[in-house]
């Protein structure tokens, strides 16, 4: 086998690995506390892109798989284009982004521990300390 070869060989490998990690496993929950009633993807998208103030959004670290892939089934809009809104919003003084938290584990703890916070995770990792209130697949 050429050393040319071999090399397509390993960069595709590398390539393909790297789009693994970053894919979503499960379907993508959006969840709060456990009281919480069930909303609709409208509401969801007003709160994540500053229209509705009635929960406090939490986020995931941008440039994720699953950060990216819920602003666009979400929003139907691209993270850039709701990253432009946001920056628009905070010059005008009129809303603050969404809370960055580290993962999944912090979003639950948080959500646990404010009832009008909401959040995202993948939903293989769910558990009973939080509700599902609307699923995005």
């Amino acid at each position: 086998m050429s050393k040319h070869r071999m090399y397509l060989r390993i960069s595709g490998a590398i390539l393909g690995l790297s789009l693994a990690v970053n894919a979503v496993a499960g379907d993508i929950v959006v969840i709060m506390a456990r009281s919480a009633e069930p909303v609709t993807k409208e509401q969801v998208a007003n709160i994540y892109l500053g229209r509705s103030f009635d929960y406090k959004p939490l986020d995931l670290p941008e440039g994720t798989g699953l950060h990216d892939t819920f602003y666009k089934r979400a929003t139907d809009r691209d993270y850039s284009q709701v990253k432009a809104l946001w920056a628009r919003l905070m010059f005008t003084g009129h809303a603050q982004p969404p809370k960055v938290l580290a993962d999944a584990a912090a979003v639950k703890k948080a959500i646990a521990a404010d009832p009008k916070s909401v959040g995202y995770i993948d939903s293989d990792d769910l558990d009973p300390s939080v509700k599902v209130v609307l699923t995005l697949n």
